[in-house]
């Protein structure tokens, strides 16, 4: 059985900022240890750091068994490596060198002796390594997660795969693997409702040692053994689970903020014995020695230094607007997505709060996309806000936007092109339309209710995943958008942020309809429409996840 330790691991960014110090747990064997905290606070780097993907700039990690990693973007979109590159990717380094010298002895093969011969001893070497044994694997983890043996899948490109399909391979892949310890790095994402419970099961049933990220609440609550909360620039163990962990952080607070004020007050005595004895012994040579002596008490205090305060609480304030619109917002007459859906009708009205649910690749994000273009009948009054796709998605019958509705729309992968090599400041700070008048002061106030304003010259492809959602939901929120239309947008969001996001929506004058697997945030809607697999689109009275 593998385990993980990690002892006074700390990190210093580029530009000399600390990141966290002297972070030190145990993920024990077959233990299932959650790494949850803020976007931006080093979940990654440490996940990184344990995975020797990143050197260790102080402290030790001491591992024990094959470590397994799927990082957190693993495939998607753009990813031209085959199956079979990825599926190397994802065994040990001895195994994948084996893979790739095959592979390149392969493509070099011809009617020469000499490339012959490489070719014989590349397969000799990739069968020493274990590679007959990984081909099995990929074969079972092939027709498990896509219906089809290896010899079929293994040169299909990654990007041809869905998102979630993708994730599940990796996971499948690393969970039947030899590795006693995994590292998984938001997992969850890209993964539709079924898909997540099965993820929940397999670690459940794992008798691995598994150290992951992630922001679902539901499968923290379902998987978790013990909690490390990254926060403050440093790192705390819970010992139970996530059901418990909100109290436990409250209680822990509580307890920091009690032995600081303790330390202040005692502190404040030391220095007024300080100051009283040093008064006397101006006219009491006698007392010069407790004078000394108090005088010594107090450096030494001061040198041991105050407890921690508690980790400044995230303060994440998203201020929705919206706009009253017509009654109906979107009607849909018979709308058929091509090759997805069977006719469907439905009227959603002013204020109404939508969860469309469903299987991946039932057409919910394309659905979503149809009405970010204005529907089926776009004019003037209907163009999309910032970040709507222009491309129409191939539909029939009719899905029409209500009067004086302005969709809004958030992409689940974040395909901002034209946002990547920009600064947070500058984007917000250019003068169109929606923004006119905006300088770089009111960007940062608007960046900070965000707890965003130390990224404002950062530019967007250099965020974190959970700070660019952070960022488009601002964009939202200053486009005027009277309907949001939110594709899986607590995806990347930390546990506060997305807390955050439900109390905006809650208050958000307009509708909103939103694409998601979060079981969590899904009980904050009053509507649910379901996308089924056999193509069928119906509404139902309470969230269903057996899309069956």
């Amino acid at each position: 059985m593998g385990y993980v330790d990690v002892a006074g691991v700390g990190f210093v960014l580029p530009d000399g900022r600390e990141l966290f110090t002297d972070v030190s747990f145990r993920v024990g064997e077959g233990a299932k240890v959650a790494l949850v905290g803020p976007n931006g606070a080093g979940k990654t780097t440490l996940l990184r750091t344990v995975a020797g993907d990143i050197p260790t700039q102080s402290g030790t990690v001491a591992r024990s068994g094959g470590v397994g990693v799927m990082r957190q973007f693993i495939g998607m979109i753009g990813d031209d490596r085959t199956l079979e590159d990825m599926a190397l990717s994802l065994v040990a380094p001895p195994l994948r060198e084996a893979g790739d010298r095959l592979a390149k002895a392969t493509q070099a093969l011809d009617e020469t002796e000499k490339s012959q011969i490489a070719y014989a001893n590349a397969l000799a070497h990739w069968g020493e390594a274990g590679g007959y044994d990984a081909e099995v694997l990929f074969d079972t983890v092939a027709v498990s997660i896509l219906g089809k043996p290896w010899d079929e899948a293994r040169s299909r490109v990654v990007r041809t795969l869905s998102g979630g399909e993708q994730k599940r391979f990796a996971l499948d892949l690393l969970l039947r693997g030899s590795d006693e310890v995994l590292l998984l790095d938001e997992p969850d994402n890209f993964l539709d409702v079924p898909a997540k419970r099965w993820l929940e099961q397999r670690i459940r049933e794992s008798n691995k040692s598994i150290l992951y990220i992630s922001h679902d609440r539901e499968l923290l609550a379902q998987t978790a053994d013990r909690v490390v909360a990254v926060e403050g620039g440093g790192a705390w163990t819970h010992p139970g689970g996530f059901a418990s962990w909100h109290e436990a952080r409250a209680n822990r607070h509580e307890r920091m903020e009690e032995l600081r004020r303790r330390w202040d007050e005692e502190h404040e005595k030391l220095r007024e014995l300080v100051f009283t004895l040093k008064n006397k012994a101006a006219y009491n040579d006698g007392l010069a020695s407790r004078y000394q002596a108090a005088q010594t008490r107090l450096r030494k205090f001061e040198e041991a230094g105050p407890p921690p305060l508690p980790p400044k609480e995230q303060a994440v304030r998203m201020n929705l607007r919206g706009g009253r619109t017509g009654k109906r917002s979107v009607i849909c007459e018979s709308l058929e997505l091509e090759d997805l859906t069977f006719p469907f009708d439905l009227e959603i009205w002013y204020g109404d709060r939508v969860a469309v649910l469903g299987a991946n690749g039932t057409g919910k994000s394309h659905f979503l996309r149809l009405l970010a273009a204005g529907g089926s009948e776009p004019d003037v009054e209907h163009q999309p806000v910032d970040g709507a796709p222009l491309a129409q998605v191939k539909h029939n019958g009719v899905a029409r936007l209500g009067a004086r509705v302005r969709p809004g729309h958030f992409s689940q992968t974040h395909d901002r092109p034209e946002l990547m090599e920009k600064t947070l400041v500058e984007i917000l700070w250019r003068g169109d339309e929606h923004r006119s008048g905006m300088d770089r002061a009111g960007s940062m106030k608007h960046l900070s209710r965000y707890e965003l304003s130390a990224q404002g010259d950062q530019r967007f492809g250099t965020l974190s995943g959970g700070q660019q959602a952070r960022f488009l939901v601002l964009l939202l929120e200053l486009s005027g958008a009277t309907l949001l239309l939110l594709d899986e947008p607590t995806d990347n969001l930390d546990l506060a942020s997305a807390e955050a996001l439900e109390e905006g929506l809650k208050a958000f004058d307009g509708t909103v309809i939103a694409v998601t697997h979060d079981r969590w945030f899904t009980r904050s809607f009053d509507r649910f429409v379901l996308f089924r697999s056999d193509n069928e689109v119906v509404e139902v009275p309470e969230p269903v996840w057996d899309v069956r």
